[in-house]
């Protein structure tokens, strides 16, 4: 079976930027045609922003893909923004291969934990998230981002590389030169190399959402905290022959693989293309093609014929950006922030999500520009959260390797008692290990904002985070529960929509009165939604609850503050930062 079939005839490999001339003029320009930068722009669009998206590379292709897999929470922006379905329908390969993901000694080998498998007479979904996780390669992601940018006339284009960014005259040093533009914005000169030919885009904002290696970071001098890797290890993607003779046709498609020679992730990334880990190395060896398919036959574990197509280096360091803001330049996804791998992506939609609501205010003038120092404040403690999780778990693996390579793996031919006993012993020591990251998924709490009506005592008294725990939690800064209201599928986020969101959770709706003439008063987009599930009011805890548009609670309670609602408003847009001199 070719992967044209597997596919019903479409390109799964290749993803092609449109080949275009940037515009002149825009709101905000975003550098970085990856997942980040794209779902910057369907965000922003969605909020009536005009947007530009640039991109040094023409192409992306699926060997190169890093995230694969998402979690419910990134699901739900998924949702939100309207292309879930299509992400759904754009698979690289069968996706009854997904069984979970398993622990086992190799591909054909023996499993060493039992993996929960979803039901065909029943979903297996979380009590936290209407959503199930999501497998697609990150390619996937960008193919079904911009056909529906297309469908809203936004630029893409390919082939241009960022060379210079010039503020107006409030920009201080840090590698953007002043340079006056009028009415206040930024330059940014491009070079499509191939042509020689170079564009000044100017715009309001600028997002960085380049990469690790961000040429927007460097430009606008933003350094990054962190210690670097004292060791590296390789993403690898092996190509096989068909080997359904051997797995099945349809084999398990993601697996972490504990042998004497490899280890790691085994995954398909299509029918005839696995994902394969290697390492650690010392930085400066470079292993030779025989060696690394060496590892990647140990994962199989039968002989089979691997062609190398790819081998991408990935380290387990923390390294993130010292400030998200400078001026009018915002740094998403691992322009901002990388970190061992595991989810890194999902944090990149975060920033996204958390960033565009308060750009398209202030844009649109309902906010000052202070609010935009919120983003930092917000995203980059939970980053750090996030990072230093992933780092220890990614530590508490290694040890567990080492434990389980002293046990020793026996052959997967092995049946003996001995091995029988050996194979027990690894899987209560990977057991032990296991961690139930709810907390990484969905504790994307603020928690140091200053555009949030905490509770009195609130910061003192809650429960700190957690990387394993997660319960539902209505209080200001943490994300709002979410669930089905409606017989017919429909979630409390399907309700909210897109904007600032007043729960009204009993019979009383004088406060649900008073925010619908602040809210009018500023221009600000505005849902009310009546629930009388006792259950609901229960959960949340209140009688009144004010979800931001990133689906985060800025306020609750039965009675307004002082000030009343244009209080509450004007601190959580921004308005109670401006003081008069």
């Amino acid at each position: 079976m070719s992967d044209y079939s597997a596919t019903s005839g479409r390109d799964v490999h290749t993803v092609y930027f449109p080949h275009a001339t940037p515009p002149a003029e825009v709101d905000v320009l975003i550098v970085g045609a990856g997942p980040v930068g794209l779902a910057a722009a369907i965000e922003l669009t969605a909020r009536g922003v005009l947007v530009a998206v640039v991109d040094q590379a023409r192409t992306a292709t699926l060997i190169r893909a890093g995230a694969m897999g998402h979690t419910p929470r990134v699901v739900e922006h998924f949702r939100r923004w309207g292309v879930l379905q299509q992400i759904r329908d754009e698979w690289t390969f069968p996706p009854e291969w997904n069984r979970g993901i398993r622990l086992v000694t190799s591909l054909v080998g023996h499993e060493l934990l039992p993996t929960e498998t979803p039901s065909f007479s029943g979903r297996g979904s979380g009590r936290h998230s209407s959503e199930e996780a999501l497998r697609r390669p990150q390619s996937a992601l960008q193919q079904v981002f911009l056909e529906h940018l297309e469908r809203h006339s936004v630029s893409v284009s390919g082939g241009w590389r960022l060379t210079a960014l010039r503020q107006d005259g409030g920009a201080d040093g840090g590698g953007i030169d002043g340079g006056g533009i009028d009415g206040g914005g930024i330059e940014a000169e491009l070079d499509e190399g191939d042509h020689a030919a170079t564009r000044t885009v100017r715009a309001r904002y600028v997002i960085g959402a380049d990469g690790g290696s961000s040429s927007v970071r460097r430009l606008a001098g933003i350094e990054r905290d962190g210690e670097y890797a004292t060791e590296k290890r390789l993403r690898l993607i092996v190509r096989t022959g068909d080997i359904s003779d051997r797995v099945g046709p349809a084999p398990s498609g993601t697996n972490i693989v504990f042998n004497n020679r490899a280890s790691g992730f085994l995954a398909a990334v299509s029918t005839r293309e696995w994902r394969v880990y290697a390492g650690p190395y010392p930085l400066d060896y470079e292993p030779t093609d025989a060696e690394l398919v060496e590892v990647a036959q140990a994962a199989f574990g039968f002989d089979v014929d691997l062609e190398i197509a790819s081998a991408t280096t990935f380290y387990q360091a923390t390294r993130i950006a010292r400030t998200f803001r400078s001026d009018r330049v915002l740094l998403a996804g691992d322009a901002a922030h990388v970190r061992t791998p595991g989810g890194n992506l999902g944090e990149g939609f975060g920033d996204v999500v958390n960033l565009g609501w308060k750009l398209a205010a202030v844009l649109a003038g309902r906010a000052p520009e202070a609010l935009l120092d919120s983003y930092d404040q917000e995203r980059r403690p939970h980053n750090w959260r996030v990072g230093d999780f992933a780092l220890a778990r990614a530590q508490r693996s290694q040890l567990a390797l080492a434990d389980i390579r002293r046990i020793g793996v026996p052959d997967d031919d092995d049946l003996t008692a001995d091995a029988v006993r050996r194979r027990a012993q690894i899987a209560d020591r990977l057991a032990a290990d296991r961690v139930n990251a709810s907390g990484v998924t969905f504790d994307e709490r603020y928690d140091a904002s200053t555009v949030l009506w905490y509770e009195e005592g609130q910061l003192e008294s809650e429960p700190g985070w957690r990387p394993d725990r997660y319960d539902d939690d209505p209080r200001p800064g943490h994300r709002a529960p979410d669930g089905v209201i409606d017989p017919y599928g429909g979630t409390l986020y399907d309700r909210i929509g897109s904007n600032f969101a007043l729960l009204v959770l009993s019979a009383d709706r004088s406060v649900e009165a008073e925010f619908i003439r602040a809210a009018a008063e500023r221009g600000v987009p505005f849902t009310v939604v009546h629930l009388d599930d006792p259950q609901v009011r229960e959960l949340y805890g209140a009688e009144n609850v004010l979800v931001r548009p990133d689906q985060h609670v800025a306020w609750r309670g039965a009675e307004l503050p002082n000030g009343g609602a244009a209080a509450v408003l004007d601190l959580i847009l921004g308005a109670a930062l401006i003081t008069v001199a």
